[in-house]
């Protein structure tokens, strides 16, 4: 049991808060720009490389470079709306979502450019794990992911519930045109929007890149489970993404959990395929997902 718990639950947790995190940004931007953003993952890339650039600089710590690696990431995010997003505001969804796949394509092209292709570490040295009741081994970075993505889960929390913008970002996902009636500065909804889905963005790629190393394909690999978990958690809604980032993670591990004699039931080089099995299963059966968000 705890070797089910040390090597499979655990980091099924750590990776489906991971999850999480990226898929709030994506359910954000569907709800609130009405687009799928394909680019969300390289978001991310950039992100992780901007922060990793930070540490090499400081040699300060991962978590205390990233407030700073977000606020960078944000300021080109930001300046990629403006320039590529805001003119297709009232263009038909398809063309948006043709440019996002574009920008995809052009940001991982250009940290390749800059930072080069090979695999890199965000941290150096190996960690003991704390060992809890004897036999309950988790590692410092798992505890340290684990709190710092509840951390940024409750300041979302707060932000959609609590503050006047949060409640505007709310009123313009339910509807545009009366949000818009009701003297709401939707740009500046739409600004807010980029920010919170950059920064979590960030924070997703650096967890991930602290749990595991630094890859130019990580965003693209990591796209699709962060879209099974907001399909999963209904579409549009920002807390059904973190139920379905944590449902995703978990499954994804535990399917490779030898169930039954000492060979695993999946092979481990199979367990993206889980995400998009759920994904599909989820359309098929409750297109507006577990939470009813908005249906394709």
């Amino acid at each position: 049991m705890m070797e089910f718990i040390n090597f499979y639950l655990i980091p099924g947790l750590v990776l489906g808060s991971i999850y999480a995190l990226g898929a709030i940004g994506i359910t954000l931007t569907f709800s609130i720009l009405r687009f799928a953003n394909f680019a969300h993952g390289e978001t991310m890339l950039l992100g992780v490389y901007i922060t990793y650039s930070l540490v090499q600089f400081s040699g300060v710590h991962p978590l205390i470079a990233l407030p700073f690696g977000a606020l960078l990431t944000v300021i080109v995010v930001l300046g990629i709306d403006r320039a590529f997003y805001k003119p297709f505001r009232n263009s038909p969804t398809i063309m948006v979502v043709i440019a996002s796949f574009g920008m995809m394509l052009m940001v991982r092209s250009m940290v390749q450019f800059i930072w080069g292709v090979q695999l890199k570490g965000m941290t150096q040295g190996i960690q003991r794990p704390m060992i809890f009741f004897d036999s309950l081994r988790i590692s410092p970075k798992h505890i340290t992911i684990i709190g710092a993505a509840i951390v940024l889960m409750l300041a979302v929390h707060y932000l959609l519930s609590r503050t006047k913008i949060g409640k505007a970002m709310r009123a313009m996902s339910d509807s545009p045109e009366l949000a818009k009636l009701t003297g709401i500065d939707t740009e500046k909804v739409v600004r807010m929007t980029w920010i919170v889905g950059g920064a979590l963005a960030t924070a997703a790629g650096v967890f991930l890149a602290i749990d595991t190393h630094i890859d130019t394909n990580m965003g693209f690999k990591m796209l699709l489970p962060m879209f099974a978990a907001a399909i999963l958690g209904g579409i549009g809604r920002p807390f059904g993404a973190v139920a379905g980032g944590l449902v995703i993670g978990i499954v994804e591990e535990i399917s490779s959990y030898p169930w039954i004699g000492v060979e695993p039931l999946l092979n481990p080089g199979y367990k993206a395929g889980v995400a998009f099995a759920i994904m599909i299963g989820m359309l098929l059966w409750r297109p507006s997902g577990l939470f009813k968000g908005k249906v394709f």
